[in-house]
């Protein structure tokens, strides 16, 4: 049975957003720091400002804002155009306001410089020149007939005095703004370029797996024929009068003709994992039952008694039985019996929604490397070529599922392989059980 995985935002997608996030935030810190400007050269300067362009300018961007929230809150991609708009409208309303406000006399005119660095950080090449000359073309209007600023006497005689304060305030405005926001910005760029790599990195273990499933499929093919060869063949010696009065032979031939029957599930199952051999329904069973089935499996070819299974489920439940996750399950368990062959403990249980296998062993234990590089292909404490599938395996057919593993040290001594399950992904249809 195949579980789609949960569905998650692409990291381009996820970074324009909160790109666009930032802009709304820069905005309504524009809007505050407009009206606060406002307030004091009306109040504390004594200058006059044409209040009624300026306030528009403000409501404009106010009502930007509100759009761009209602665009956020549709969930879906925000793309580069529509970040390009929403600068393009902010330098149109800071030309708007300079232009009723002196002009290029205005020291504040530099705030055009922080929509192109910002708009070189968050566009694509071609938006960000389009930045630039509107930024160009609204330096340019700012000399036709601007607004004058009516100076109140103590300030008219040394006019460049004033000019000089603004410039400071201005600057340290834009550097303040620029460390803030930049760095934001950088952070969310450097989080998709991450999402991106474990994307790819995802892609490409995914095409791994599908190559290994049609190396898998191909090999399982070439293998029913023999097998069924050896069944036979086993079948037939039983059946010889010289060996039917030898009781070791016929104990030999039975341990090998179960081996033989294990060989064919085992085959079997592949198929069915790879698609294949369908013809028959998925089986139906319950969660018990499927890992006492599949600890069952593993204890019918290792010591007996090596295996120590501790149910702490709780209340069983109807799922359909998944061959991909019982292979799985059962190469952890062999894996963990070959490097403990005395004493393999498994734990079943449950926590809300989700069931929680451990698997545990006495053996030396994962090594540093093996804990950083745990899930990755040919990832292996044994050395052998080809080593270090079983938890690459794990790992990508619990992610097919929403569940996920983790790898760590036993304070008692050995390894610990925790794996958890959403019981939704396995759950058998309403009505059957």
């Amino acid at each position: 049975m195949t579980v789609p995985s949960p569905t998650t935002a692409l990291p381009e997608a996820d970074a324009g957003r909160r790109n666009m996030t930032l802009l709304i935030q820069l905005r309504w810190l524009a809007v505050g720091g407009q009206l606060a400007t406002i307030a004091v050269a009306r109040s504390l300067m004594d200058i006059a400002l044409p209040l009624a362009p300026l306030l528009a300018a403000i409501t404009v961007l106010v009502a930007i804002n509100f759009a761009s929230l209602a665009l956020l809150a549709r969930g879906r991609a925000v793309t580069n155009a529509e970040l390009t708009a929403a600068l393009l409208f902010d330098v149109a309303a800071l030309a708007w306001q300079l232009h009723h406000s002196g002009g290029l006399t205005n020291p504040f005119a530099s705030l055009f410089l922080l929509q192109v660095v910002i708009g070189a950080i968050l566009l694509t090449p071609r938006s960000s020149w389009a930045i630039v000359a509107a930024t160009l073309a609204g330096l340019a209007t700012l000399r036709i007939d601007p607004t004058p600023l009516l100076l109140p006497p103590r300030y008219a005689h040394d006019p460049f005095a004033l000019y000089l304060q603004g410039s400071l305030v201005c600057f340290v405005l834009i550097a303040v703004l620029l460390v803030a926001f930049v760095t934001r910005i950088n952070r969310n760029l450097r989080d998709r370029d991450a999402a991106l790599a474990a994307a790819r990195q995802r892609a490409a273990e995914e095409d791994h797996i599908v190559r290994m499933g049609l190396l898998a499929s191909g090999a399982a093919h070439e293998l029913g024929t023999p097998l069924s060869t050896l069944s036979v063949l086993i079948g037939d010696w039983k059946k010889e009068p010289d060996i039917a009065r030898h009781g070791e032979l016929q104990a030999d031939l039975a341990d090998m003709d179960a081996a033989v029957q294990r060989c064919k599930t085992i085959v079997s199952g592949i198929l069915m994992s790879a698609g294949e051999a369908r013809g028959e329904a998925p089986r139906l069973t319950t969660m018990r039952a499927f890992l006492t089935a599949t600890i069952e499996d593993s204890r019918a070819v290792r010591l007996p008694g090596s295996i120590e299974f501790n149910d702490l489920f709780g209340a069983d439940v109807p799922i359909v039985s998944d061959p991909a996750l019982r292979q799985v399950i059962g190469n952890v368990l062999d894996n963990a019996a070959e490097i403990s062959p005395d004493w393999t403990g498994v734990t079943a249980s449950r926590d809300g929604d989700m069931a929680v296998i451990e698997i545990a062993d006495r053996g030396p234990g994962f090594s540093e490397d093996m804990l950083e590089s745990f899930g990755r292909p040919y990832s292996s404490t044994k050395g052998r070529p080809g080593g270090g599938l079983g938890l690459f395996l794990l790992v990508n057919v619990l992610r097919k599922l929403g569940g996920g593993a983790s790898v760590a040290n036993r304070d008692a001594g050995g390894a610990l392989v925790r794996i958890t399950l959403p019981l939704s992904a396995l759950a058998a249809p309403e009505g059957e059980s």
